[in-house]
């Protein structure tokens, strides 16, 4: 076969120069808790913060969020340290509460197919344009999460960043199982810029680095990364947690590998 006759790879790496992080805690604790993390973020020139203010959990005695007390939290945080915020919404009945509050709004993964959420959200930010971050679900196929967006931008926002946080497999050896190739995949049918959740995969904090690395050499547009200034006594998802400095060394090793690639993280 000439060269002639080979079609050039196409670039389904990136939607643009920056890699933007939504890093946090799991879930919002205290004012001391999110400050100090919120106070780490700004202090290495990133723009987003993220937490739990509402939590699904699957066992209904565990930690089930600060509720509004948290999006006040979170608030205030914000406007301290000059961070966007970002938060899950879980009922259709919080969609303008938690609306008025933060800069995002995410889907989480069990509610991937609550169709009458995703409307509902689609016409609370339809005026404001707020980004949606939509996770994918345990078991939601790539055609059925495109498919699904639909119910997001029916009203007219179409703001929407669909975040990748792993699937639920055969293999146990990681908490899910990270489909890094859902990027370039979502990359080539859609317009829409991918975000790689890597601590809710890994389960642990010692796979964090490398899942964020491959997510960045893949050509992800955002990380969501965990991170709590105390992770032993952190209320949910602990073991999986960055600290402030763990975070810190590895958003260095992102941004020499970023720097690679012509992207900057921010």
């Amino acid at each position: 076969m000439s060269n002639e006759t080979i079609p050039s790879i196409p670039d389904l790496g990136t939607r643009g120069d920056t890699i933007t992080v939504f890093a946090g805690p799991c879930s919002i604790e205290s004012t001391e808790q999110f400050e100090e993390v919120a106070e780490c973020i700004k202090d290495l020139g990133l723009t987003w913060i993220r937490g739990g203010a509402f939590k699904p959990r699957t066992n209904p005695h565990s930690f089930q969020g600060l509720g509004e007390e948290g999006l006040k939290i979170m608030k205030a945080a914000g406007d301290k340290y000059g961070l966007k915020t970002l938060t899950e919404v879980m009922d259709s009945a919080h969609c303008e509460l938690v609306h008025s509050y933060v800069d995002g709004l995410q889907v989480g993964a069990r509610n991937f197919q609550n169709f009458s959420l995703l409307k509902n959200i689609g016409h609370v930010t339809a005026k404001s344009h707020k980004m949606v971050l939509y996770k994918r679900g345990f078991a939601g196929t790539i055609a059925e999460w495109l498919a699904a967006t639909d119910y997001l931008t029916a009203e007219g926002n179409t703001n929407i960043v669909l975040c990748e946080r792993g699937i639920r497999t055969f293999e146990t050896a990681t908490r899910f199982t990270l489909d890094i190739a859902a990027v370039p995949v979502i990359h080539k049918q859609s317009l829409y810029p991918v975000c790689v959740d890597v601590s809710h995969p890994a389960g642990v904090r010692d796979l964090v680095p490398p899942l964020a690395k491959a997510a960045v050499a893949v050509g992800c547009d955002s990380l969501m990364i965990e991170v709590h200034p105390n992770p032993p006594a952190a209320k949910s998802d602990g073991p999986q947690q960055l600290t402030p400095a763990q975070f810190k060394e590895l958003i260095g090793q992102l941004r020499e590998l970023a720097a690679l690639f012509g992207k900057e993280i921010v």
